[in-house]
């Protein structure tokens, strides 16, 4: 009688352990994936304060050269201060394209001056600027992917079980406007 309680004994605690490992388990993996959602924001971030330093640069020299130009200069530092000042990261992707609609309008602005397009300097700020920006959407793309399996994990069971008892909440994407999806329309 008592070896068959001893071995009910040592079952019970048996589950037990195997329990609590799935759950340090599973805990530290959505430890790790926000970690790396994280990460991955913070990239987004280093990017877009390039993007920030390069701006007053850019508006400056278009300055010298369109002065007829006053609202798209002022929109574009305007959304760039807004952006800087975000606040939530929701907040701060809407102003971030906001920002990408307002350059998008100063640089169809310059291809009215030949005199600007010509500049050396105005080539070397677009060129960087333009270099940001791909650098931006590498960016976005991996913060997305690590939002992704980080949403996935909190879906699937029992990981989704365990994240919502421990307070885990979903990312949100960093997704493109509407106007940025969209292919410019060209007219000769």
């Amino acid at each position: 009688m008592l070896g068959s309680l001893s071995v009910v004994l040592f079952g019970f605690l048996a589950i037990i352990v195997v329990v609590g490992v799935v759950l340090v388990l599973i805990y530290n993996g959505l430890i790790k994936s926000r970690n790396q959602v994280d990460e991955a924001w913070s990239d987004i971030k280093v990017q877009l304060k390039r993007r920030y330093d390069l701006i007053p640069n850019l508006v400056n020299t278009v300055k010298a050269y369109a002065t007829h130009e006053k609202e798209v200069l002022e929109s574009v530092t305007q959304a760039r201060s807004q952006a800087m000042q975000a606040g939530t990261m929701q907040d701060q992707l809407e102003k971030e394209n906001m920002l990408s609609g307002a350059l998008k309008s100063l640089f169809a602005v310059s291809e009215n001056y030949p005199e600007l397009k010509a500049n050396q300097n105005f080539l070397q700020l677009q060129a960087d600027l333009t270099d940001t920006e791909d650098k931006i959407q590498a960016a976005r793309r991996f913060y997305n992917g690590n939002v992704r399996d980080f949403n996935t994990k909190l879906q699937v069971f029992p990981t989704n079980l365990i994240g919502n008892i421990l307070g885990f909440k979903k990312y949100e994407f960093f997704e493109m406007e509407e106007a940025e999806e969209k292919n410019p329309e060209v007219k000769f």
